[in-house]
């Protein structure tokens, strides 16, 4: 017979160090890639957590390359206290996005903005 011991002590959780950071990520063409017809690439923002911004950055690297895209560059905006003491206004929505990345461990892709070249006339 098997008898699980439990304490009468609750169990104290460590604070969690993650933090949430806002990226822009440029992205190319690749097979699958799902962008729209005729588009060069993309920008995407995003939400992602860690502990501090270079594995946020990492990790939504390695989340993107696993979902057929091409990441090309990445630029990190900072956390959310960071981002407010730069004068960003960060609207109810986004905070609430931010705060799902923190509670799940992830990344969030808020918004995608597909790129196009610009047509030229002719010739």
């Amino acid at each position: 017979m098997v008898a699980l011991l439990m304490s009468d002590q609750p169990k104290t959780r460590k604070p969690s160090r993650q933090q949430v950071y806002t990226l822009l990520v440029q992205i190319g063409r690749k097979a699958g890639d799902g962008l729209p017809d005729g588009a060069t690439g993309a920008a995407l923002i995003i939400y992602a957590s860690g502990v501090d911004e270079a594995e946020a950055v990492r990790e939504t690297v390695a989340i993107l390359k696993q979902a057929d895209t091409a990441p090309l560059d990445v630029t990190g905006y900072g956390t959310l206290p960071e981002r407010e003491a730069q004068g960003h206004e960060i609207a109810a929505e986004e905070r609430a996005l931010m705060q799902r990345a923190l509670d799940e461990n992830a990344v969030i892709v808020a918004q995608m903005t597909p790129f196009f070249d610009e047509e030229t006339g002719p010739h």
